[in-house]
């Protein structure tokens, strides 16, 4: 949604706001958890992802940048809610972290692919850019894949984990929508007869038990 000209409406301020700083804290978490990885292999992947989430974030700076909007602006206002979310599921291990990543990155983008329907067209390419899989999904799989069936232990362990990843998203996710106006009616007025932030969830909920399964956690 835009106003007239091609001036971008406050909630698609917010709207890259929010991704702009997922994008950036998912560079720090990839190069944080690749200096922990068990293998070069694993390190190199994750260096790769790491890469690629600032080069997102950078699109999402020279998109809002042509708007004449600081992208440290635009990320202000969501910091402390998304690092709360960070701090309260901060993995204890290599596996937790790249189910965090899986899964978390997932439930992210989920929510970004349905509203980008609902912004202006050029807005709405730069979110399918941003949202495009770095290839961490296949890596991710195999990974926990092969660890769960070397140790079926683990298997229940990283379920519980998975369950509690969407959990503190939606509970974060809910809390950023209560704190800004814009947000919450561009999402009602986008998502029409959809159920609004609840319709949402529960798109989010069905897309995760999806990924759990792919994972082999379900």
């Amino acid at each position: 949604m835009t106003t007239g000209g091609d001036a971008p409406t406050a909630a698609t301020v917010e709207l890259l706001g929010v991704l702009a700083y997922g994008e950036l804290s998912a560079f720090d978490r990839l190069a944080e958890d690749a200096r922990a990885a068990p293998t070069l292999a694993g390190r190199a992947q994750l260096s790769t992802m790491a890469a690629a989430e600032i080069g997102h974030f950078r699109l999402i700076e020279d998109h809002l940048g042509r708007s004449g909007i600081a992208v440290a602006d635009a990320m202000a206002p969501f910091v402390a809610l998304i690092d709360s979310y960070h701090a309260s599921t901060a993995p204890r291990s290599w596996l937790e972290s790249l189910v965090k990543a899986y899964l978390g990155d997932g439930l992210g983008a989920d929510f970004y692919r349905e509203v980008a329907g609902w912004v202006d067209p050029g807005t709405g390419d730069l979110v399918q850019r941003v949202l495009a899989d770095t290839g961490h999904s296949a890596f991710a799989e195999r990974e926990v894949q092969a660890a769960c069936a070397a140790n079926p232990a683990q298997r229940d362990r990283l379920a519980l984990w998975g369950r509690r990843l969407l959990g503190e998203a939606v509970t974060h996710a809910q809390r950023v929508v209560a704190e800004r106006d814009e947000l919450a009616e561009f999402i009602v007025l986008g998502s029409g007869e959809k159920g609004g932030v609840a319709g949402l969830i529960r798109t989010v909920q069905t897309a995760h038990g999806r990924r759990m399964g792919r994972l082999g956690l379900s």
